[in-house]
């Protein structure tokens, strides 16, 4: 019986850390200028604003311009410096991300269910 009990506990432990690790899934992305992984939390569609051009992007397209972006700015660091969240489902988060010319102020909307965080709006704000 106490067995079946810290097997249930582990398992419980478990999804709530591999939910709230997405965050940091997410820093570790800017941190190392990966567009390819940082698509992974793309929703279908995202609103990109770097700097006052934004657009509204596929899944792949948004890929694309992360990935331009990393080339112009390829990263120093990449660190959270709020979490919010609206609600159980609405998350925001902001960051700082400095390259070797600028640093950049990051905003994060998404939206979470049991286990991922799909980003749905990203706003890149030079500082």
């Amino acid at each position: 019986m106490s067995a079946l009990i810290m097997i249930c506990t582990l398992a419980v432990a478990g999804l709530e850390y591999h939910s709230t690790d997405n965050i940091d899934d997410i820093a570790s992305t800017f941190k190392y200028g990966s567009s390819k992984d940082l698509a992974k939390f793309f929703d279908q569609g995202i609103d990109i604003n770097i700097s006052g051009n934004q657009g509204d992007y596929s899944k792949s397209q948004a890929e694309l311009v992360m990935r331009d972006f990393f080339k112009k700015f390829p990263p120093n660091d990449f660190s959270i410096v709020h979490k919010g969240n609206g609600s159980d489902q609405i998350i925001n988060y902001i960051g700082t991300y400095s390259s070797d010319s600028s640093e950049f102020r990051v905003f994060i909307r998404g939206k979470k269910d049991e286990t991922n965080i799909r980003i749905y709006s990203l706003d890149i704000v030079k500082v």
